[in-house]
């Protein structure tokens, strides 16, 4: 396989998670990026630790879709994820879909 037939491989495999995000998003409450992954999930919770000069965070997200190009499709709904990192965590609350009544 050259790098141009895998780089096209990986430019299609991240369109189609695109395409998977944007029709799953709707239906959670929060997006969450950290340095190493983006999730959706409906349910965050989240700690400030302070330990000998280093602060980490620890998040705890349920009902959660993990953007993860190398997982495999159905592995990317979890019931549960623990995340802990001493880096920048950014977490949006989505607004509620209208619904059509």
């Amino acid at each position: 396989m050259s790098a141009d037939d895998l780089e096209q491989y990986e430019a299609e495999i991240e369109h189609q998670l695109f395409q998977e995000y944007r029709d799953v998003s709707p239906t959670f409450r929060f997006v969450v990026e950290t340095e190493r992954r983006f999730y959706l999930a409906n349910t965050v919770e989240q700690t400030v630790v302070d330990a000998g000069g280093r602060t980490r965070v620890e998040l705890e997200l349920r009902d959660a879709w993990v953007w993860d190009m190398y997982r495999q499709t159905k592995m990317r709904f979890v019931p549960s994820v623990r995340i802990v990192t001493f880096k920048d965590v950014n977490i949006e609350e989505l607004a509620a879909p209208e619904l059509d009544l």
